[in-house]
Parts: C-alpha cells; sequence; structure tokens
C-alpha cells in the first residue's frame, strides 16, 4: 500500500519556485568594455528578433510589437542602474544604448533594426524620443530643451526634437526632397527631455592614457609639459553635435589628464600674480598647438571641449578659447566673458585692475586675453587690430560662485 504526504500549499509553492530557478534562463549574457568598465547584461531571447523589409511605417510599427512582447523590463532596469552607478549623463548613457544595441543587432548587419532597439531602450528609459521613415531612409529624433546646432531639428506640440543619427546618412539629407513621416506610437512613461550637459566624464582605466609631450616658449623661456591623454575621448565626442558655449565650455577634463596637467601649471604660475598668471595660461594656449580651421581639417564646424583641444593636433579659436576658459577657472576661478565675432572667438578676463582698453560688461571692466595664435604678438589687454571696429556679442558670461 502507498502512503500519500499531503504537501501544504505554501510548501508548494516554494517548491516549485526552487525547481524555477534551476530551469535554464533563456537569456544570452553580452558583456562589453564601456570607457574603463566592464557593463554586463542578460538579453532575453524573446527580446531579439529580425526585422524584415521593406523599410515603412508598417514593417517598423510590426517589430515594434515584437520588442514590446519581449522581455525586456530586466534589461531596461539594469541600463539604468549601471547610469546611476556610473553617473551617465544623458550623452554618455547613450552611448551605453548604443554599444547595447550594437551587441543586440549589429549595426553593420542590420541598420534599420539597429536604429528602433536605440530608440526602444532610449523610450523605455523614459525620454521622449520619435521615429520617421521614408523610402530606405529612418532618422532618430530625441526631445531636448537645449540650444544645438548643426543638426536637424523640428518642433512637435511646442517641443523640439533633435536627430541623433544625422550622421548615419552623411549628413546629406535633402529635406525638401524626401518626406519624412513619423511613427505613430506613443510609449508611456517616455517624457523626459534629453540634455547634452555633460557634468563628468568617465573613469578609464590608467593604462588607457597615452602621454603627450607639449614644447612651448613663453618670454624666451622653454617649457616642456608631458600630460596624459585618452584616444578614447576622440570616440564620445565623434558625433557630438556644436552646443551652446556655456555647455561645451564647462566639460570637465578627464580625471587622469586633469592630475597630469593642472598641477603643472598650478607649479608654473606659483608666486605670479594673477595678471601673470593668467598671462601665462594665455600664451601656453596660444603656443603649444598647431592652429589650423575646422573647415580645413573636418570640413565643417566642430567645436572642441577643453580636452579634445589638448588631444588633436590642431585646433582653431573656438577651441583655444575652451580650453582657456576652463584653465582659467580652474586654476583661478575668475569672472569671464566670451566675444563672439563674426569669424572669431576670444575671451576677456575680470582682474583686480583691468589692463589695456576694458572690455565693459554689465558695469565690470574685463581685460581682453587673446588664447589663439597671431601674425603680430598680441599683449594681454590688447584687441586684434583687425577686430577694433568690428561688433561682438557677449555670447557666455561666467561668475564664480564665490564661497
Amino acid at each position: 500500500m502507498k502512503i500519500k504526504f499531503p504537501i501544504h500549499p505554501i510548501l508548494g509553492l516554494l517548491l516549485i519556485s526552487l525547481l524555477s530557478s534551476f530551469s535554464p534562463k533563456n537569456t544570452q549574457a553580452i558583456r562589453f568594455d564601456f570607457y574603463g568598465d566592464t557593463v554586463e547584461l542578460e538579453v532575453d531571447d524573446a527580446f531579439k528578433t529580425s526585422f524584415s523589409g521593406p523599410l515603412s511605417l508598417e514593417s517598423v510599427t510590426a517589430f515594434y510589437e515584437k520588442l514590446n512582447a519581449g522581455n525586456y523590463e530586466s534589461l531596461i532596469k539594469k541600463m539604468l542602474f549601471y547610469k546611476e552607478q556610473y553617473k551617465l549623463d544623458d550623452w554618455l548613457y547613450y552611448q551605453l544604448i548604443r554599444r547595447t544595441a550594437q551587441s543586440i543587432s549589429p549595426k553593420g548587419e542590420n541598420y534599420t533594426a539597429y536604429t528602433i532597439y536605440k530608440w526602444f531602450l532610449l523610450c523605455k528609459s523614459g525620454y521622449n524620443a520619435t521615429l520617421q521613415v521614408t523610402d530606405g531612409k529612418i532618422l532618430f529624433y530625441v526631445q531636448s530643451d537645449e540650444v544645438i546646432y548643426d543638426i536637424p531639428y523640428h518642433f512637435k506640440d511646442g517641443k523640439q526634437y533633435v536627430c541623433l543619427n544625422y550622421h548615419d546618412y552623411g549628413s546629406m539629407i535633402d529635406f525638401d526632397q524626401e518626406k519624412f513621416t513619423e511613427l505613430p506610437i506613443h510609449i508611456p512613461g517616455a517624457e523626459k527631455a534629453f540634455s547634452y550637459k555633460i557634468n563628468q566624464l568617465p573613469s578609464f582605466k590608467p593604462e588607457d592614457y597615452l602621454e603627450k609631450d607639449l614644447l612651448f616658449n613663453i618670454y624666451q623661456t622653454e617649457y616642456h609639459l608631458k600630460i596624459k591623454l585618452n584616444p578614447q575621448i576622440k570616440t564620445i565626442f565623434a558625433n557630438y553635435p556644436v552646443v551652446d558655449y556655456a555647455s561645451y565650455f564647462n566639460i570637465p577634463l578627464s580625471k587622469e589628464t586633469y592630475s597630469s596637467l593642472i598641477p603643472l601649471l598650478k607649479q608654473n604660475v606659483k608666486g605670479l600674480n594673477a595678471k601673470n598668471g593668467v598671462d601665462y595660461l594665455m600664451r601656453f594656449t596660444r603656443y603649444a598647438f598647431l592652429f589650423e580651421k575646422d573647415a580645413d581639417v573636418f570640413g565643417k564646424e566642430k567645436r572642441f571641449t577643453p580636452e579634445q583641444t589638448l588631444l588633436y593636433e590642431y585646433s582653431d579659436c573656438e577651441d583655444r578659447a575652451a580650453l582657456f576658459f576652463y584653465l582659467v577657472k580652474e586654476i583661478y576661478n575668475l569672472p569671464m566673458i566670451v566675444l563672439s565675432y563674426p569669424k572669431h572667438i576670444t575671451i576677456a578676463v575680470k582682474l583686480d585692475k583691468p589692463v589695456g582698453t576694458p572690455i565693459v560688461y554689465n558695469g565690470d571692466q574685463y581685460t581682453i586675453c587673446e588664447p589663439t595664435p597671431q601674425k603680430q604678438d598680441v599683449l594681454i589687454g590688447q584687441m586684434l587690430p583687425s577686430l577694433r571696429k568690428v561688433p561682438y556679442e557677449i555670447v557666455y558670461a561666467y561668475a564664480p560662485l564665490y564661497k
């Protein structure tokens, strides 16, 4: 005779849960290096699907419905965890999304699927983004409240949407000839505006840095600085658009670059008053790098962050203005204004006593400091002769927060 032992309902549920934990998961682990940190994510098999064209609103909608029916919640949760853990600004979080989409559906195999995955992951992360399609092309827009230049944008319901993938088409779309239609899908919770402001760069591995020698001469004294730079900075900002001066002038240096440069410059200006120290920084920025216009190097306007100016071989007046601004801010933290002429950018600094003919702004006097090399030696406080009668605009004013 068989004896039956009754199983309590709660114990039964625990047993089922325990057994299910040993069952094979229908997930795939993806792992990649993200600027010095190893990112590990689990992607459910149901979330990995293929796109079948041709490209149309109907085919994109069908692909979205497949993704939306898959198990993606844990993936989004883990990505947002990384965003919080590494304090990723929106632009760097978007780079994480790009890398994740590339691991799931490589760009080179199916560009449409790769783009839809990026859009889906960004929306499910809470950002307001849209897709537009035309014959053979798909554009990915994100809502942003900031002033962004050199990429397409449009307004919808009073909000600005800027294009994230225009560069993938060589920045050569004729919007008068090609009419795009927006995908009529609203994703609940996707309401957050995207910001291009960068407050922190990744914590790159120290071994990923290269050393660069900077040789320059100031008042017949030769200086030799050896600084550390990370080539991955080029990747981060490869498709970064032209943003307003306040945003890109304040993008910080990475940790190793900062530690290799700022203490050396502080040592070199030690014992100098603010005027002479600022003059040193002006001449360092002027003579430590080769000058070349963006149009000749990149074929278009491209504003460098301070670290890009240190990294690249050539830079123009805007790039040097950004670097000089950053150095003065870090070492002296003085009020500054950015002067924009039709074909030139320069900086004026508020010193205790103005030098030369000052620029008056809001009742304060600022000293012109020209960080770009000129045919003749331009002293601190001297305006370029060619600009003396040229109108300018003050495009950014920096006021330190004194404690």
